[in-house]
């Protein structure tokens, strides 16, 4: 993965304020994978796209993650550490793109939904069956061409099976106990938002040093910019003690 330096992520976190969180996570995926093009980029499938950001987050700020949660039972304060890395190597790229599987005489082959058409199934009267319609690759029953709307609830539910085996990361759900009153539940994690989150603090972080040196020293942005963060450290403590 190669990561850009501080004025390239600036100017992502910079694209990123007028998006929405959808905007976002693109161009976040974008940052962690600059070999795709942008045509590309929202056909990943949603669990690849979930281990290029966690491998993202482990570069720019580590592998240890604070997640902070409400328990639903007690209404007590919680945090959990989590691996970013263990998850990236975890999550990865599925092996393959389209699932097959065959059910009472169907015969289906599914493609693995990425962003995009999660993005898309959603503005949908009925998300759930836009999605299949989007994805469906083809279908047969009995050797019969069927459309989407002809599947059985059963088939359905062996299509939904079939790709979170293929594709576990494109749910990230984590398991958790209340240490308070013990109870046990679940939560969805979504890096995309977290990661959004961390580099608008850092961003915000930066610019505020950028300022200061600015001021004090008359440099422009992109000669402070370009010193190492520790430098940039080193000249703010410099100036705090004059």
């Amino acid at each position: 993965m190669a990561i850009t330096g501080a004025a390239g992520l600036l100017a992502t976190w910079e694209a990123g304020l007028a998006e929405t969180a959808t905007g976002r996570a693109l161009l976040l995926h974008g940052t962690a994978r600059p070999d795709l093009d942008a045509a590309t980029l929202p056909a990943v499938p949603v669990g690849e796209r979930e281990s290029d950001l966690f491998a993202l987050r482990r570069a720019l700020f580590g592998e240890r993650m604070q997640v902070r949660l409400e328990c639903r039972a007690c209404g007590a304060d919680m945090e959990f550490e989590l691996d970013a890395g263990e998850f990236a190597r975890a999550l990865g790229a599925p092996e393959d793109t389209v699932v097959r599987l065959t059910e009472g005489g169907w015969d289906i082959m599914f493609r693995l939904p990425s962003a995009a058409d999660l993005t898309t199934a959603a503005r949908a009267v009925d998300p759930r069956a836009a999605l299949l319609a989007r994805c469906l690759v083809s279908a047969e029953h009995d050797g019969t061409p069927r459309t989407a709307d002809a599947l059985p609830a059963p088939v359905q539910r062996r299509i939904a099976e079939a790709v979170e085996a293929a594709d576990p990361g494109a749910d990230v759900t984590l398991s958790i106990g209340c240490p308070e009153c013990g109870a046990a539940g679940r939560a969805d994690l979504d890096i995309a938002s977290y990661l959004w989150t961390e580099l608008d603090a850092w961003a915000r972080d930066l610019l505020l040093d950028v300022h200061l040196l600015a001021t004090a020293y008359g440099w422009s942005e992109p000669e402070i910019l370009a010193l190492s963060p520790l430098r940039r450290r080193y000249y703010l403590e410099l100036c705090a003690d004059v």
